[in-house]
């Protein structure tokens, strides 16, 4: 046995919402609660799965157990064994990769929860828990020979202090040591349990919690965004930039952006596009944004070592990737955006073409993108870019503004997912990406000329 654990909060952690809905329609289905909800309650569940834990749902979570009184055990662990396979498709992919963690560290697995012990033991079992510290329903065996509940709690109510004190009697007869052990809870009534650990975590946090985490300087994870992403009330700064972005490229040029249908509306895909510009990232914003994700893109270390530049990059979710360092960090930060359900946008070219390099019709890029399509099986999304290099040139230190007649117009073209990627032979694979790009430009793009010495000298650096 470890000498170590890692607690887990079932609710708005390993969940990303509630579990009560689940649980009660698996009950009302068995017979053993009526189908109709109390009233308000959905109510209650709404502010929860928005703001957390309250008293009153904690209060309707107690008088739950009178509720049970005189139904068998037996029923209810079948009604639980069946909610187990639809709770399971709603852990976050973010949540799975933190038990994944903590299972690598040695730690043995513990969800501790206020929901009763009879609901959530399928539930952890079938996602590898090694036990489960919860909530639990006195029973009683009748006459009749059948275990039922008696409507009284078995110990105190598993929920604050009360969820410090069962976590505290199963790690002494475990021989846990809590401060070598982890916790993870979004909830401010879980601070007690966080406290007295020696690794906490703050897993989707409460508005309350939020703060007392930052404090302390204790982890503070998202479970639908990346590490380093701030959020409040469920809004994080890219939905500032959704709302501002049209305006400011407005400002620059007109888009003529189709095919964002083919941005899946949940789960991970590479939009892989052609670089021309430094104007380039506001184009594959207005197409991800406007496809109703968030872009989790790759930026150079350079853009990441500016003073306010590179904290609006770390707030967006961007991926720094550092030439000079560590270039496998890039690629695993992508690999877990990826894994968590994320859009990732490369540009496979990696930088932007100079010279004559520039104007080749034929596209070639580095085998990073088709390498993140064969780890994670995500589809591959092309998208052609075209006019940006007229914003803002890459010889000039500034995008210039659209004038009031003729602005220019930025073309952006996405396509369906790239097929026929083997994920074997990954340089066969890039060509058939790239290609994929190309076949999104205008003709011209696509036809091979002799450009002249002013066009040449604009894809140089000032």
């Amino acid at each position: 046995m470890g000498a170590s654990a890692a607690f887990f909060d079932l609710d708005r952690t390993l969940l990303a919402t509630s579990s009560a809905p689940v649980l009660h329609d698996a009950l009302a289905e068995a017979g053993i609660v009526s189908g109709r909800s109390l009233p308000g309650t959905s109510l209650l569940v709404g502010v929860y799965n928005r703001f957390g834990e309250t008293a009153p749902s904690m209060a309707l979570a107690r008088a739950a157990a009178l509720g049970a009184r005189g139904k068998a055990v037996s029923e209810m662990i079948a009604a639980a064994e069946r909610a187990a396979q639809r709770l399971e498709s709603l852990v976050a992919p973010r949540a799975r990769m933190l038990v994944d963690e903590q299972r690598r560290k040695g730690r043995l697995l513990v969800m501790a929860t206020t929901t009763p012990e009879h609901l959530v033991t399928p539930l952890a079992k079938r996602l590898g828990f090694d036990d489960v510290v919860a909530t639990r329903y006195a029973t009683r065996v009748g006459e009749d020979g059948v275990a039922r509940f008696t409507g009284r709690l078995d110990g105190g109510f598993v929920w604050g202090v009360g969820k410090l004190l069962a976590v505290r009697r199963w790690a002494k007869a475990s021989q846990i040591n809590l401060a070598d052990s982890a916790a993870f809870s979004d909830s401010v009534y879980d601070l007690a349990l966080l406290s007295s650990v020696g690794e906490a975590c703050a897993v989707n946090p409460d508005v309350r919690l939020a703060p007392i985490a930052r404090l302390r300087r204790w982890r503070v994870v998202n479970l639908d965004a990346p590490e380093g992403v701030p959020k409040a009330f469920g809004v994080e700064p890219l939905d500032a930039v959704k709302v501002v972005l049209p305006c400011f490229a407005a400002g620059f040029a007109r888009f003529d952006i189709s095919g964002l249908q083919n941005i899946p509306r949940e789960g991970p895909a590479i939009v892989a596009a052609n670089h021309r510009s430094y104007f380039d990232p506001v184009a594959y914003g207005l197409a991800v944004l406007g496809a109703g994700r968030y872009p989790r893109g790759l930026a150079k270390k350079e853009l990441f070592d500016a003073p306010v530049l590179g904290k609006l990059l770390e707030a967006a979710g961007a991926i720094c990737v550092d030439r000079e360092g560590k270039s496998s960090d890039a690629y695993e930060q992508a690999l877990e955006a990826l894994r968590a359900g994320e859009v990732v946008v490369i540009a496979p070219q990696a930088t932007i073409p100079r010279g004559e390099a520039f104007f080749d019709p034929e596209l070639r890029g580095k085998t990073g993108t088709a390498r993140l399509a064969a780890a994670t099986g995500a589809p591959v999304l092309p998208l052609g870019l075209w006019g940006t290099e007229v914003v803002w040139p890459r010889s000039s230190r500034l995008p210039r503004p659209a004038g009031p007649v003729n602005p220019p117009v930025v073309t952006v073209r996405v396509g369906p997912p790239v097929s026929g990627l083997g994920g074997v032979d990954v340089e066969s694979d890039t060509r058939r990406i790239m290609a994929s790009i190309s076949e999104l430009l205008p003709p011209e793009g696509r036809v091979r000329r002799t450009p002249s010495p002013e066009e040449l000298a604009r894809t140089f650096p000032p």
